[in-house]
């Protein structure tokens, strides 16, 4: 009997470190997306990213800051979310308009990689949003959004 209750004991330790070992594993950070440089026509003194007084800029010329009353704000459709070259800012891509690109900034909680419309991109008490469109010669402009586009990026769907 005492046989017995050794070897369950040694068979639920190796289980146990056995299912740790695998919930570590699967817990491992993911590695962060590589970040999406773009190059704007425009240029400003005061851009995202950049500090006053040490407070960072989050919004610019061409920005349209939002207050998340959800506090969130969601893929208009499917596509993808990157890392953008500007500190606390993303870049949201979507084969739906693949001559846009969106720049959002000041969101925390941000989901990287490919996301499904309706699916939070990201969270926080405000955005800034900005719209970017590709110029033949591989820059971008910022241009004003479509008020669609930003009515579905803030619906719970």
């Amino acid at each position: 009997m005492k046989m017995m209750n050794m070897q369950a004991t040694a068979l639920n330790l190796r289980t146990l470190i056995l299912a740790g070992s695998f919930f570590l594993s699967s817990c491992a950070a993911q590695s962060m997306p590589e970040v999406r440089s773009i190059t704007l026509q425009q240029q400003w003194a005061l851009n995202p990213g950049d500090e006053i007084a040490g407070n960072s800029i989050a919004g610019s010329l061409g920005d349209i800051s939002l207050y998340l009353s959800n506090g969130r704000i969601n893929a208009p459709f499917d596509g993808e979310v990157e890392p953008s070259e500007i500190a606390q800012c993303v870049l949201y891509s979507t084969p739906e308009i693949p001559a846009y690109l969106f720049r959002l900034c000041g969101l925390k909680h941000l989901s990287y990689g490919d996301i499904k419309a309706g699916k939070p991109i990201g969270k926080g008490n405000y955005v800034s949003f900005a719209t970017l469109r590709r110029q033949p010669d591989g820059t971008w402009i910022i241009v004003e959004p479509a008020k669609g586009v930003l009515e579905k990026s803030l619906t719970n769907e």
